[in-house]
């Protein structure tokens, strides 16, 4: 049996990067949240609508990424 450690290691290179990164993006999305909330409680800004679409886009990101695995992972979708 041989294991191709090259090819093994760029899976879990990708993998553990693309972790972090949908981490990330989900964090600025939670951030987006916080911005909504904060200006909710401070009227005149133009934050809350910046933090709406922030949080929207991460979320919306976050949802594609998982969308996408889920694609590669079930062979009835391809």
């Amino acid at each position: 049996m041989h294991l191709d450690w090259t090819a093994l290691g760029q899976v879990a290179a990708v993998s553990v990067g693309v972790t972090v990164a949908v981490v990330v993006v989900f964090a600025f999305g939670v951030l987006g949240l916080a911005r909504l909330e904060g200006a909710r409680e401070q009227p005149g800004g133009t934050s809350s609508a910046l933090g709406l679409t922030q949080a929207a886009l991460c979320f919306l990101a976050c949802a594609a990424v998982v969308t996408y695995g889920i694609y590669l992972i079930v062979p009835q979708f391809h």
